[in-house]
């Protein structure tokens, strides 16, 4: 799994334990739904700010978002 795809799975994870959509996260977290749209489908990365947006409008902190095992197997992404 890489960095894009486990951000976007780790925000889908946190929109359904909240019973949300990607796009009224979008909205509390003042993102634009494409661009929350295209990190959902790893079309694009987000930066740290953007993820920092999610986390608000999560209202968890980053670390809370990273401690997921999503994150401990990702795989190398310079080769």
């Amino acid at each position: 799994m890489t960095l894009n795809e486990a951000i976007a799975n780790r925000i889908c994870e946190e929109c359904r334990m909240r019973a949300i959509s990607v796009n009224r996260l979008a909205n509390i977290s003042g993102i634009t739904q494409s661009t929350l749209n295209n990190i959902v489908h790893s079309s694009s990365s987000p930066t740290v700010s953007t993820v920092k947006k999610v986390c608000d409008g999560l209202e968890i902190s980053m670390e809370d978002f990273f401690s997921s095992p999503l994150f401990t197997q990702l795989e190398q992404e310079v080769k």
